[in-house]
């Protein structure tokens, strides 16, 4: 559809003229219209708008004085804004004419009071919100105001360096924080958020931004009552939903299509928190920035890769929810293979979300399941020492005896395509293991016709180029090498050229939740899961899952702080991938 606005007659003044430009141009900077091209004539002062998505879908009109607005269908013909199924919006002439609502849907959950409210006012104290903002927690907890920031006031906490004003901002923070108690189902109750909302929004432009920090079997009850009752009738809305998306495949399809029936998909905003971590960005400047090693980012110079994803904590608190997913659920699916995917990508067209994403999405259909033989799966024991007691899995309150849920996974891909073709992606992930840690190393191949052999005193096997990408215990890039001892022999050593981010970027980096909320005020999707990359990863997992339960495969018992299940390391000898020292920094 096309959107022809015929400005005032000549006779008019030459400020009523650029009134009216300035309030066409606004259409774009408040992303009214999401996707359009913007022509102004050389003929006169006439803008076409050539429009292939609209938002918001209800309005205030655009004309000013002695203006006109006609709409035109793609054939040039005239028709009336009563046949259109909503008007076209525009509002203000400044930006502080728009104001932002964030709803926090299950804001008494350990999640939004320990993640999603410190995230917000970290993000207000550092000025990244705008100047019109109000916060409200949703739940069925019956909570005053003052309740709620009692609650919340606990996590909020200021940067390093930068707490001399903090007790100002946080009471500025908690001023803008108010609480509506109801149930996810409940369309009343919503209606009775909507009337609240327009309270503090009145006379502005409203953008509304849901965070659905509740179990996903509550999803679809909170997105209907939010869509037909308290979505913004001037600006856009959007909704963040939390993992897991589904169980398996199929799971995934029908909160999928759930949602799709009151959301289109550029408001749903899938969040896994790990995907906002520094790596992602990190890993993008590295390789497209860097033109040595671009050139080394293939089958032809890569032996393996190792994704590698472990916590020193155990399951205790997850109770039943942890046994409905297990690991492989809840880390390898909703997080490593989207960093293998992105890791392995081609070359985007930009940096724009949906061309990494299509690329990404590419990666995803190019791998195929794996086999049984290629994973290890393992479970926890207990462990005592002294006074402190760590109970096995399965000792847990609400997990079920004889559970075969794992704790602990590992798994061989491999990537069907032209550049990685033979290429072992080992992805390893497991809770209860003796540190805490996720990176991703990249073991290069031998040097062909290597001059220096064992008598040289260098061990070919352990003399392997390795780069590794470390977002925990310490962040750092470094690449390991071969270098000469100093001395009269030629005896070889390995040594680490490093990047330490904390020496030297020793400013305090930013919590995921921080960028992820940013980005989607932003409306910045890059780092947020799409539908189809979704199904791509459920339908590299969904066989291996029915595979693993159809035939009761058991779990490898480990000690709770140690390594992890011992068969690792012959899944690892099998790919001749050299697996490396958990206590290595």
């Amino acid at each position: 559809m096309a959107l022809q606005l015929n400005p005032p007659p000549a006779s008019s003044s030459a400020a009523s003229s650029c009134k009216f430009c300035d309030r066409v141009e606004k259409l774009f900077e408040h992303k009214l219209l999401t996707r359009g091209v913007l022509q102004r004539k050389e003929c006169g002062p006439r803008f076409r708008l050539k429009v292939s998505s609209m938002q918001p879908p209800n309005a205030v009109s655009l004309e000013t004085e002695g203006s006109a607005v006609q709409y035109l269908t793609s054939d040039g013909k005239s028709i009336g804004s009563q046949d259109l199924k909503s008007e076209i919006t525009v509002m203000g002439s400044s930006k502080t004419d728009v104001t932002l609502s964030i709803i926090v849907v299950g804001a008494s959950g350990e999640l939004a009071r320990s993640k999603i409210f410190p995230a917000l006012f970290a993000l207000f104290y550092e000025d990244h919100l705008t100047k019109d903002f109000t916060i409200f927690g949703y739940g069925r907890t019956v909570m005053s105001d003052d309740d709620l920031r009692s609650s919340i006031s606990e996590n909020l906490g200021c940067r390093v360096g930068n707490r001399g004003s903090c007790e100002d901002k946080m009471n500025q923070f908690l001023e803008r924080c108010f609480y509506c108690t109801g149930q996810y189902s409940s369309e009343e109750h919503f209606l009775e958020l909507d009337e609240k909302l327009k309270e503090k929004e009145v006379g502005m432009l409203s953008n509304r931004l849901y965070y659905l920090a509740v179990p996903p079997h509550l999803f679809v009850d909170a997105v209907r009552c939010s869509k037909r009752r308290a979505s913004s009738n001037s600006g856009w809305t959007r909704v963040i939903v939390e993992k897991p998306f589904g169980q398996d495949l199929e799971s995934s399809r029908k909160l999928t299509r759930d949602l799709n029936q009151y959301l289109k998909e550029d408001q749903i905003f899938r969040i896994n928190h790990h995907l906002g971590e520094e790596l992602f960005d990190n890993l993008l400047a590295l390789r497209f920035s860097n033109l040595v090693f671009e050139a080394l980012w293939s089958r032809n110079y890569v032996r393996n890769v190792q994704l590698i994803f472990s916590e020193d904590i155990s399951t205790e608190g997850q109770g039943r929810g942890y046994e409905d997913y297990g690991v492989i659920r809840d880390v390898m699916q909703n997080h490593l293979i989207h960093l293998l995917a992105l890791f392995a990508m081609e070359t985007p067209v930009s940096l724009d979300a949906e061309d990494i994403r299509n690329e990404k999405v590419k990666v995803l259909r190019s791998i195929s399941p794996p086999r049984l033989e290629d994973v290890v799966i393992g479970q926890h024991k207990g462990y005592r020492e002294g006074n402190m007691l760590c109970r096995a899995f399965t000792d847990g309150p609400t997990v079920s005896e004889g559970s075969l849920t794992p704790t602990y996974a590992a798994a061989t891909f491999f990537i069907n395509n032209a550049r990685w073709d033979g290429v072992p992606f080992m992805v390893i992930a497991g809770k209860g293991l003796h540190s805490k840690r996720a990176e991703i190393r990249v073991q290069f191949r031998h040097v062909p016709g290597n001059l220096y052999g064992r008598n040289a005193g260098a061990d070919l096997w352990n003399a392997t180029n390795e780069l590794v990408l470390r977002v925990q215990p310490d962040e750092a890039i470094y690449l390991r090498i071969n270098n000469k001892v100093p001395g009269l022999g030629k005896r070889l050593d390995r040594s680490n050229l490093n990047l330490l981010f904390g020496t030297r970027y020793p400013k305090e980096v930013p919590d995921a939740y921080e960028r992820l909320l940013l980005d989607a005020i932003k409306g910045e999707r890059r780092l947020f899961i799409r539908n189809d990359e979704l199904e791509a990863s459920w339908s590299i997992f969904t066989p291996l899952l029915k595979a693993l339960k159809a035939r009761k495969v058991q779990p490898e018992l480990y000690p709770f702080g140690s390594e992890g299940p011992v068969g690792v390391h012959y899944l690892a000898a099998k790919y001749n991938i050299l697996c490396s020292d958990f206590d290595e920094h």
